[in-house]
């Protein structure tokens, strides 16, 4: 009768060594699940608002991760809603086009030659590139943009900066750049009542119908808190808010990121950042982070975790 062969520790076949290697990834795994657990059931059927944004939305594989790992909160019980941006895509065509782009304390200066491209490139090809690249992750996404069913009402943007001549504040004209006034919700409420993830491109319509270009943070903080939102998460091209030596801030009060704006620490695009998440956390979200997009599973990090990922303003 044949016998089997004993096999010595230390001495196993390959075969055996590697489904000890894959019973240890597969354990871990596990543990993963459940540590997140406690998590998942903090935000079940609460509202995300993601906006998404940055160079990372040029990256064919963080822009299929960015999608699966919004199929997967819709999955586990959370309502994501997904505000886009797309500055360096609008950039690109602008460039193309031979329109050349101005910038006013981090906001896009806006013609009406500027209004047309914008609207084209965000609630057209980007708009359906999210869209497509969510269904293609096995959830179902629609497009849409702050002017469907008058979403975002927004009027004219007005600023000022300061002259250095006269050290006096002078008013800037940024063209069709709009400041929400008011949100309607009721499209975005029956959607999140289904299986459907929303896609909002930031375009609005004044209360006269002209087409206004909005900063895509302030879109997504407006909607987050409208919707009354558990968390706004903006993924942005850097780690979070840093301080002027170029440290990661992990966490801010609404009254120290104020701070962050007077005393010049943040700057250009940061500044309606920071505002935004301070705006959203005094209208009622609980939470807003500012998070590096460019770090795969940024959004679960961030959600699923203790320690989170990048700057937290509560």
């Amino acid at each position: 009768m044949a016998t089997k062969k004993t096999v010595k520790a230390g001495n196993k076949p390959k075969a055996a060594k590697k489904q000890v290697a894959n019973s240890a990834d597969w354990l871990e795994q596990a543990h993963v699940l459940t540590e997140a657990l406690p998590f998942m059931q903090r935000y079940d059927r609460k509202t995300v608002v993601i906006k998404y944004g940055g160079h990372a939305m040029g990256d064919d594989h963080l822009s299929e991760l960015f999608a699966r790992d919004v199929v997967l909160l819709k999955q586990s019980g959370i309502n994501p809603v997904i505000v886009h941006g797309g500055g360096p895509q609008i950039a690109s065509m602008l460039e193309r086009l031979n329109i050349k782009s101005k910038f006013q304390n981090g906001l896009r200066v806006t013609d009406a030659q500027t209004i047309e491209v914008v609207e084209m490139v965000l609630a057209g090809a980007i708009n359906k590139q999210i869209v497509t690249a969510l269904n293609q992750a096995g959830g179902r996404a629609v497009g849409l943009s702050g002017k469907d069913a008058d979403m975002i009402v927004a009027k004219k943007t007005r600023t000022s900066k300061k002259d250095p001549s006269s050290n006096l504040d002078k008013a800037v004209n940024l063209g069709f750049v709009g400041t929400p006034t008011k949100i309607n919700t009721e499209v975005l409420d029956v959607m999140l009542k289904s299986d459907l993830i929303p896609v909002v491109a930031p375009i609005a319509t004044s209360a006269a119908g002209q087409t206004l270009n909005v900063n895509a943070d302030t879109a997504a903080g407006a909607l987050a808190a409208a919707l009354g939102a558990e968390r706004l998460l903006m993924l942005t091209d850097i780690r979070g808010v840093q301080d002027k030596n170029g440290n990661l801030i992990e966490t801010l009060t609404t009254r120290k990121a104020a701070t962050l704006i007077r005393n010049g620490t943040a700057q250009g695009g940061m500044i309606p950042k920071l505002q935004t998440a301070i705006d959203a956390v005094k209208d009622g979200v609980n939470a807003t982070a500012i998070l590096d997009g460019r770090v795969p599973h940024a959004i679960l990090l961030e959600l699923f975790t203790e320690l989170g990922a990048g700057t937290l303003v509560h």
